[in-house]
């Protein structure tokens, strides 16, 4: 316990270091303007970001990564409150109520409530990251090969069933990826698979081009492939942006609840923030005293949504990064900058050297959300236009971002080629309702599960029954058919938070 506390205390003391200070600041403004344009996305901002961080220390681009990660989140309520447009799929709640209060002449007391009930959302998910993922860690130290394999395919059962909404398309999702992974050297017998001849495919394919290519890539192709979108102008508002007292008193029993209903939903992979804020804005709304105020323009119904989407962020990083399951398509972006900078998520992140970087991260996240709150407070009026920018101007800006970013990599022009490849797949694996998300996931973990099963059957002799020689791993198998069938529960929950 001693030694946790003094690594808490050091994770501070790093994470104030000014390096890491004006990361922060950089990723939070940077993701709030990414968040508050239409048509952008959290994952999008952090993948295209991705390589900035190559030339930094790993505790200052993971903290720069999730302060994009949770900016973009909140600048989503932006554009959804002041154009009626969420910015991001986990601001479409906050729509709702946020627009009819700007309608109202209460534009600056909605983004005031928005961002203070972010800020606390994403605090309070902070209190779960310290404590329940040392404590996972601690069980992922007791797992030998067949956990390994079964991790792996649980991981791809869950994130490639929930997202996608169906379970033949997540499972094609997940198979597509595993195939993408074999490509490289055999990782046992160094054997060549599927390299066409091409010696930049020796080590598979590049993760961060992938990543650049279905997630951002793939939305610039998008948002060309629809009429010049000239966005609706941002109303003004001269009104107060923080709340009263009694107002506080109000929407606090709120923030409490959908900090609950957010954090459990980021911890289970798969479900996402645009689940949590329609079940944080029901719940304001069952619990409301003044139900007649909601549809109207009521302060609850922002504050439920902006805080159940923001206590995701914290949640969503616990699985990633003691498992190596991603709670959702942005996590698995920043899985992928993890294993970038050389780290394996796992427990390992949490022993030696590794923990102080760990923590540090933590300390960040904290830290972060007090520089959201202090940038979306002041800065509001300012990104309130920045939403306003038509996609002539967004499509050549992220094609250029892309291009550049995938080419810093190496210096290698193959890897553009790789991430204009991935744009496409993307691009189309969105047009079939595919999911690009367990496609980078099974890329990822494919190797890992391979390893897993292919030592499992050397120590055995090839007996397969050593995949079942464990409690956990039945654990782990149960998991997985829960994962298979998620989206039928998933099916079950949409409809009725989105009534």
């Amino acid at each position: 316990m001693s030694e946790t506390l003094m690594l808490m205390a050091n994770g501070f003391v790093n994470a104030l270091v000014p390096i890491n200070l004006l990361a922060m600041i950089a990723g939070v403004t940077i993701g709030i303007v990414i968040g508050c344009l239409p048509g952008l996305s959290a994952a999008m901002g952090v993948a295209l970001l991705l390589p900035m961080t190559f030339s930094m220390n790993a505790s200052t681009g993971l903290i720069m990564l999730g302060a994009i990660y949770c900016g973009a989140i909140f600048g989503g309520s932006i554009s959804a409150i002041l154009i009626h447009t969420p910015g991001t799929p986990a601001s479409a709640a906050t729509a709702i109520e946020g627009y009819q209060m700007t309608l109202k002449g209460q534009a600056g007391k909605a983004l005031g409530v928005a961002c203070i009930a972010s800020f606390f959302g994403g605090l309070l998910s902070c209190i779960s990251l310290y404590f329940f993922a040392p404590l996972l860690a601690q069980l992922a130290m007791k797992f030998g090969s067949p956990e390994y394999f079964w991790l792996s395919i649980f991981g791809l059962t869950i994130i490639a069933g929930v997202s996608s909404k169906s379970i033949i398309k997540g499972l094609i999702s997940g198979a597509f990826g595993l195939l993408i992974s074999t490509i490289g050297m055999d990782p046992m017998e160094g054997v060549k698979r599927f390299m066409f001849g091409q010696s930049s495919l020796y080590e598979g394919i590049n993760v961060t081009c992938a990543l650049i290519g279905l997630f951002s890539m793939s939305q610039a192709l998008r948002l060309a492939e629809k009429a010049i979108t000239q966005r609706a102008k941002a109303q003004k508002f001269s009104d107060k942006m923080l709340p009263t007292k009694a107002e506080m008193k109000k929407i606090a029993p709120t923030i409490g609840r959908s900090w609950i209903i957010g954090n459990l939903i980021g911890i289970l992979p798969g479900a996402g923030a645009s689940i949590a804020c329609f079940m944080g804005y029901n719940s304001a709304k069952q619990f409301s005293k003044t139900k007649e105020q909601f549809g109207k323009g009521s302060i609850e119904g922002v504050a439920g949504s902006e805080a159940a989407n923001n206590a995701v962020t914290g949640g969503s990083l616990i699985p990633m990064l003691t498992l190596g399951i991603p709670g959702e398509s942005v996590t698995a972006v920043l899985m992928g900058g993890l294993i970038i900078q050389g780290l394996t998520p796992g427990p390992d992140l949490f022993i030696g050297e590794t923990a102080k970087m760990t923590y540090t991260f933590f300390a960040g996240f904290v830290l972060t959300q007090f520089a959201m709150l202090g940038i979306g407070l002041l800065g509001c009026r300012a990104f309130a236009q920045i939403a306003r920018l038509s996609d002539a101007i967004l499509i050549p800006a992220v094609t250029i971002l892309c291009v550049v970013g995938s080419f810093a990599i190496h210096q290698n022009l193959f890897d553009v080629v790789i991430m204009l490849i991935f744009g496409v797949i993307g691009y189309l694996t969105q047009k079939f309702d595919l999911n690009n998300a367990a496609i980078v996931l099974a890329l990822i973990l494919g190797p890992i599960g391979e390893k897993g099963l292919r030592r499992s059957l050397a120590l055995s002799g090839g007996d397969p029954s050593i995949l079942f020689s464990t409690p956990l791993c039945w654990i782990l198998i149960v998991l997985c058919v829960f994962g298979i069938f998620s989206p039928l529960l998933m099916n079950k929950i949409s409809p009725e938070v989105s009534e």
